[in-house]
Parts: structure tokens; sequence; C-alpha cells
């Protein structure tokens, strides 16, 4: 066997898309436009669903989250892709690598655990719409939700942990714009087999799972949906679910296209390349396909937006009034 160099490193080296120089701006231009999209996008969707109180429900509850999630996502892995395209780096310390596939593990995941949870809710909204706001109470709804959190910190920290015991030969190149688990795993001299093991099982377990849950309960909607006599009925079903539906088929099937374009061309750039639409694209897409199809999210937006438009000039025009002074004028804002 060759003697290789398996000291424990310092750093690891991210290749990313491309090294001509001339289109590193047009990537930087380009990933810092999507990133401020996703972030304002989904920041918007937390701030109409917690500030209007026609959306105080579990679907808008759990939609919340999944876009704290989504911002928690992107903000994994672009600002640190984006500081090396500005900085002309490709370093990321070792601490730093461990440190994003830790977060990236644990908003991916949580990613696809909420999507689960959002499809059990439309299933009870659409199949016992009797019982719905007695089984989706804000108790389950919260339980739901934080054991998702707890089940995803268990196992994003198990993978990290497992990935600490492995050591690395000279050779660090990763040939991503993050750290990736499956590459970093190949990169490693020591013996990685549970590593795989663990990796695989998890994804087997958890996407699998999730994924098997979704559509068992996407059937028994259809089904319902089949036996309903009005069309008006099948309709509002339909628009209730459309949004949802249209997130995980895009979360999926660019996810299942990333791993399997992985597969084909095995430790090649092209994977970074794949890896953008899940990772990118579609939480930037999230916040569009539930405003752009959902009229609640819509009416909420013009009610938000309408109130900010009212207050602006009847508080100028009471700072404009001399006859309203210190306290008197503040007391009277405040009450606005």
């Amino acid at each position: 066997m060759e003697p290789r160099n398996d000291t424990q490193i310092s750093e690891f080296l991210l290749l990313g898309f491309s090294e001509e120089p001339e289109l590193q701006p047009l990537i930087f231009g380009l990933f810092l436009s999507m990133y401020l999209i996703t972030v304002f996008g989904n920041l918007l969707i937390i701030l109409l669903v917690s500030s209007d109180s026609h959306l105080h429900t579990p679907m808008y509850f759990f939609l919340s989250n999944l876009s704290f999630v989504d911002i928690c996502f992107t903000s994994t892995t672009i600002p640190k892709m984006l500081w090396n395209n500005k900085t002309q780096s490709k370093v990321i310390t070792y601490e730093g690598c461990i440190t994003q596939i830790y977060f990236f593990i644990l908003s991916g995941v949580l990613d696809i655990f909420l999507l689960t949870v959002m499809a059990y809710d439309r299933f009870v909204a659409i199949c016992h719409p009797l019982y719905y706001t007695v089984i989706m109470n804000p108790r389950l709804c919260v339980l739901l939700v934080l054991v998702s959190w707890i089940v995803c910190i268990l196992n994003s920290l198990l993978q990290s942990l497992m990935l600490l015991q492995l050591s690395f030969c000279t050779d660090v190149k990763i040939p991503h714009f993050f750290c990736d688990l499956s590459q970093l795993i190949q990169l490693a001299c020591s013996d990685t087999f549970l590593n795989n093991m663990v990796m695989y099982l998890a994804s087997v377990l958890w996407g699998g799972g999730a994924l098997a849950g979704i559509l068992y309960s996407y059937s028994k909607i259809v089904s319902s949906v089949h036996g309903m006599s009005s069309s008006q009925g099948k309709y509002k079903a339909f628009t209730t679910c459309a949004s949802h539906l249209l997130i995980v088929s895009l979360f999926f099937c660019t996810s299942l296209g990333v791993y399997l374009s992985s597969a084909a061309t095995h430790g090649s750039q092209s994977s970074a390349t794949a890896s953008v639409m899940y990772t990118v694209v579609t939480p930037m897409l999230n916040p569009f396909i539930y405003s752009l199809r959902n009229k609640d999210i819509k009416a909420a937006m013009k009610r938000f937006f309408v109130m900010e438009s009212l207050k602006r000039p009847i508080v100028l025009g009471l700072e404009r009034c001399p006859c309203l002074k210190g306290s008197k004028l503040q007391s009277v804002v405040v009450i606005l």
C-alpha cells in the first residue's frame, strides 16, 4: 500500500463553479441577487403571517417556519461563497467546513420535515374538515415543529460528530461551492464505511419516509376530492394544495436530480451547478409560489401595504400641526 499523509488538516479548498476571472463578477452578482431575493421574500412571508390575524392558522404557521428555515438554508452556504468570490480565495477552515455541514444538514432535513407536516395539515383540512380545528390545535402544531427541530438537530449532530473521527489526506480540494458531506467523506483517508452507511440510511429514512408520507397524504386528498359532488368544492380543495404541491415537487425533483447527476459525473463540478437548484433557486421561489397562487397571502399583503401607506400621511400631518407638541403628539402617534 502507498504511504499516505493522513495528518489532520486545517483547511479545505472550495473549487466553486469556474476559475475564469471574467466570470467571477457575473457569478457574484447573480448569487447576491438570488440571496437577497430569498431573504427579503421569506422575511416578507414571516412578517405577513405574524402581523395579520387572518393568517394565524396552522397552514401559515408552518409556512412561516418554512420561510425561516429557507433563510437559514441559503445563509449556510451563499455568504461564504460570495466572500470567497470577492476576496478571490477558495479557502474554508476545517472548523468552518464542519460547521457549514452541520447547519446545512439541519436546515435541509428540517425543510423536508416541514413540507411533510404541511402535507399532513392539508390532509386533515380536506379529508376531515369538521375535525380540523380540533385535530390541528395550537398545541399539536407547536409540538410537530418542536419534534422536527429536535430530530433534525440530533441527526445533524450525529453526522457531524462522525465526520470529526475521519482523517484526511493532502488532497483537500472540494469540487463544490460549499462543504458537501458526501464529497468530504470521499476525501478521507481513514475508513468511511460507517459514515457512508449512516449517511445513506439517514437519506432513505428521512427523505424516503417524508416522501412516502407526503404521497400517502395526497393519495387520500385526491380520493377525497374525487368523491366531492361540488365542482366549487373540488376547485377550492385543489387551490389550497397547489402551492404546497408545487414546492414539494420542485424540492424533491431538484434534489433527486442533483444526486443522480452526482452519481453519473462522479467528482466533477457539474454537481455544484446542479445543487444550485435546490439550495438557492427553490428557497428563492417559495415566497413567489405562495404569494402569487395564494389569495390569503395576496390579501394580507394588500392590507399590510395599505395600512403602512395610510399611517405615513397621518403621522406627517400630526407632526406639522402646531397644536400637538411634546408628549401629547407622542401619545397620539402611539395610539395610531
